[in-house]
């Protein structure tokens, strides 16, 4: 019965995944989105999209290296959100009944 999912070895499994997931979400640090290129000698230059529209800062090497980091926080935690929704879905779709199917007849017009 599916209301014994999350008991079985596979909802387990799922569960611990969960739970490792989220721990690395704990962890993340700063995060943002963009990218940071370079842009003239001992320069940098940060991009990202505001309201569909690009947008460029002048970063100074320090600066670059904590945006770098914080958009591969920003890329772990969407990878991170990515499962936990998968392995949400698995959970819901097998912890209560659902809908039956019904099969479709032989008399049917469609299935002719």
């Amino acid at each position: 019965m599916k209301q014994n999912f999350l008991h079985s070895a596979e909802g387990q499994k799922l569960e611990l995944r969960f739970q490792e997931l989220k721990a690395e979400f704990a962890q993340l640090g700063w995060l943002t989105q963009g990218s940071v290129v370079p842009n003239h000698p001992g320069s940098w230059r940060w991009t990202r999209k505001v309201r569909a529209k690009t947008v460029s800062v002048s970063l100074s090497p320090e600066q670059a290296d904590l945006f770098r980091e914080a958009i591969g926080n920003h890329r772990k935690l969407e990878a991170i959100v990515d499962e936990m929704r998968l392995i949400s879905q698995e959970i819901l779709m097998n912890s209560a009944p659902g809908i039956r199917k019904k099969t479709a007849s032989k008399d049917h017009p469609k299935t002719s």
